[in-house]
């Protein structure tokens, strides 16, 4: 299908699928060169907007502000041209990316953003653990933690549910959760790899978990056409084996930052002055 992929967890990255994407990765100007990143990636790929079958879009999880760019662009795109609309999340796609770097995949070892990664030579029957992370700001990062262990291609199994928490608590949690694993796989090894933006910022902090791996500071949609792809399939694959449609919604993992606002100060001597709903 001609496929549209919108994603603004992190910057922005638009592209058709089978064509090189468009990425930008200055948060303060993304969203402003989002309509007219989406009218070159079409232009590129010498489609008109009512050519488009189907819209993958990013769900993140990533801050309120840029995640939401994304997801009404291609909500509006998909109401005014008919195209399905499905959602995918970042974390399970890096998870995916990990699954190739293991495979030693070509197409993507072959794209700059992997090109200098060492994969190591590790015993056939290695499980490998990602624990897939998104920068979420005020020293916090959004995690969840996957394996393909008796899986089989694109699928995961979930060993920790996606959350935010400082690296110092997601060592803690993940280290219980490659214990519990380990019990029930004795004399098999575990490796750890950790993949996402933010990922080598706290490279040190990660260096206190059983059996680290690789750590990559990249996402599958920074991995050129074939990582539009693979992202695009992956969101397709949930949407086939899903028992119904999923709604396309931001995971923001955040409380808003928002408050009930004190009481208006007295007035003189006549107490606690009243809000108005309405002018009288």
């Amino acid at each position: 299908m001609r496929t549209l992929v919108i994603d603004t967890s992190y910057g922005s990255t638009v592209g058709i699928t089978g064509y090189q994407p468009i990425t930008e990765q200055d948060s303060r100007t993304h969203v402003e060169k989002l309509q007219n990143d989406i009218a070159q990636a079409c232009a590129e790929a010498n489609m008109r907007p009512h050519d488009i079958e189907r819209i993958i879009v990013g769900i993140g999880p990533a801050p309120f502000t840029g995640l939401r760019a994304g997801i009404v662009a291609a909500k509006a795109i998909a109401y005014a041209t008919g195209a399905q609309l499905l959602g995918q999340d970042s974390l399970t796609g890096q998870a995916a990316m990990m699954q190739a770097i293991h495979q030693r995949n070509p197409q993507a070892l072959q794209t700059p953003a992997l090109r200098n990664i060492t994969v190591p030579q590790e015993p056939a029957d290695t499980i490998h653990i990602t624990l897939s992370v998104n920068d979420a700001r005020r020293k916090q990062l959004y995690y969840m933690l996957l394996t393909d262990h008796n899986t089989g291609s694109q699928q995961f199994r979930t060993l920790i549910d996606m959350d935010i928490d400082t690296p110092a608590n997601i060592v803690l949690s993940v280290t219980a959760a490659v214990e519990t694993l380990q019990h029930d796989n004795p004399n098999t090894p575990i490796t750890v790899d950790i993949a996402g933006h933010g990922a080598a910022k706290y490279q040190e902090t990660w260096q206190q978990l059983p059996n680290t791996g690789i750590i990559t500071d990249h996402s599958l949609l920074d991995l050129d056409t074939w990582g539009l792809n693979t992202f695009a399939e992956l969101a397709a694959h949930h949407a086939d084996i899903a028992s119904a449609p999923q709604p396309v919604e931001p995971l923001y993992l955040r409380r808003p930052d928002v408050s009930i606002p004190n009481p208006l100060k007295h007035v003189l001597n006549h107490g606690t002055a009243e809000r108005k709903d309405t002018l009288q």
